[in-house]
């Protein structure tokens, strides 16, 4: 059964979205990505200060079926990203909502993303 928190926003893309309410938000991958990719090796992370653009790749991940792009579900600026998750990107797979990859701030345009109910219908039309 894949783990969808309630507690989150998902885009698409699968990507996870958590705002703290003060303006920033860390984006991650979900459970079904990590869970499509399989073993993940390798993270490329933005650059912090660096502009996200909804829509546009942002970074990407290596496992060991394929390279994939993260896409940024917010357009914003990166405030800051997770080293231990690009030291450690098996960490992913271990706990995808524990582990996030970017925060972006100065959030300027938002993707349509979906409630955890309406993801777990998505996904389930995908796969």
């Amino acid at each position: 059964m894949m783990n969808v928190p309630h507690d989150l926003m998902y885009s698409k893309t699968h990507e996870w979205v958590r705002e703290t309410g003060e303006g920033t938000a860390y984006i991650g991958i979900t459970d079904y990505a990590q869970h499509e990719l399989g073993d993940i090796v390798f993270v490329s992370l933005p650059e912090p200060g660096g502009a996200a653009v909804k829509g546009d790749r942002i970074a990407e991940v290596e496992s060991v079926k394929a390279v994939s792009d993260i896409i940024s579900p917010l357009s914003g600026e990166v405030r800051e990203i997770n080293e231990a998750a690009a030291d450690s990107p098996e960490s992913i797979n271990a706990d995808p909502y524990g582990t996030w990859l970017f925060a972006l701030c100065k959030i300027t345009d938002r993707e349509e993303l979906m409630s955890a109910d309406d993801y777990g219908v998505f996904c389930e039309k995908e796969g």
